[in-house]
């Protein structure tokens, strides 16, 4: 019988390429992690690594054992559901991931939605950009994720991993207003020469913001790294630099910012679970609060 916990450490190593990025998200030393995964090759009684010093790959009976992983961990999601739908209310803890822009318009209500329908529910919010709330979440440290991704960039969803579209973040333009005019003429091309600020690499947002100008014919001159982009807008409404936010960010801008949607541009904010586990009473209470907000 093959340890599942194992299994999980091999699926890891699958993803994430070094028996260090395994042990870093476990929480374990990679010496541990080595012995766990010798141990599942004798389980297995095949070889599933290639080992040249530090340096690991898997093998053909390796990458075919990961494969099947998943289908084992989402049936014992389903299962472990099963069991707690049993239960004859909704309650326990429910720890869900949250990125920063999404913790007032969709983290606060749902709290509010589930402790109010659900008073045994003891929701619990993290907040955690989506790469560190999926590696979180397939850890089984969140129950749930609430997330965002772009479309465009064409970012897969990792393995494991189900998602519910809950709405769209369109992207917008900001730029001070004496830009407003040339900058709705012209687009983006009106602004190649101005500097710009951005997150600080690296990050999707960060992609997001260059993939658009190298689109329009040119490379942004980054001249400023913000962490959070709602603060710089205080620093476009100076005139002195422009940059694109998501429409989450960017509520009551202040004097002097001019705001232009991006046609195409967006960003779909979704619930992330674990496969197999929608069926679990809180995370389904939360699925369904998340459907009527």
């Amino acid at each position: 019988m093959l340890d599942v916990k194992r299994l999980v450490l091999l699926r890891d190593l699958a993803e994430y390429g070094t028996v260090t990025a395994v042990a870093e998200i476990h929480r374990v030393t990679p010496s541990a992690v080595s012995q766990q995964l010798r141990a599942l090759e004798t389980e297995a009684a095949a070889t599933l690594l290639h080992r040249d010093g530090r340096n690991v790959r898997l093998t053909a009976a390796g990458h075919a054992l990961v494969a099947g992983s998943e289908e084992v961990l989402a049936a014992l999601e389903r299962a472990h559901s099963t069991v707690r739908a049993l239960d004859d209310e909704v309650g326990g803890e429910l720890r869900v991931g949250c990125f920063p822009s999404g913790l007032a318009p969709v983290a606060a209500p749902l709290v509010a939605a589930l402790t109010g329908r659900h008073p045994r529910l003891r929701p619990q919010i993290v907040e955690a950009e989506p790469e560190e709330a999926l590696p979180l979440l397939k850890r089984r440290d969140l129950d749930l994720a609430l997330h965002y991704r772009y479309p465009h960039l064409g970012t897969p969803l990792p393995e494991g991993l189900t998602t519910e579209p809950l709405f769209d973040d369109p992207l917008l333009l900001a730029v001070p207003e004496r830009l407003r005019d040339a900058a709705e003429d012209e687009g983006l091309t009106a602004l190649r020469r101005e500097p710009w600020i951005s997150t600080p690499a690296p990050s999707a947002c960060r992609d997001v913001m260059t993939h658009a100008c190298h689109g329009a014919g040119f490379a942004p001159k980054i001249e400023h790294d913000y962490g959070d982009l709602r603060s710089s807008l205080a620093l476009v409404a100076t005139g002195l630099a422009v940059t694109i936010l998501p429409g989450l960010l960017a509520t009551a801008p202040p004097e002097g910012v001019a705001l232009i949607p991006l046609p195409g541009k967006k960003r779909t904010v979704e619930a992330v679970i674990r496969a197999g586990s929608e069926r679990h009473p809180s995370i389904a209470a939360a699925l369904a609060a998340l459907a009527r907000s």
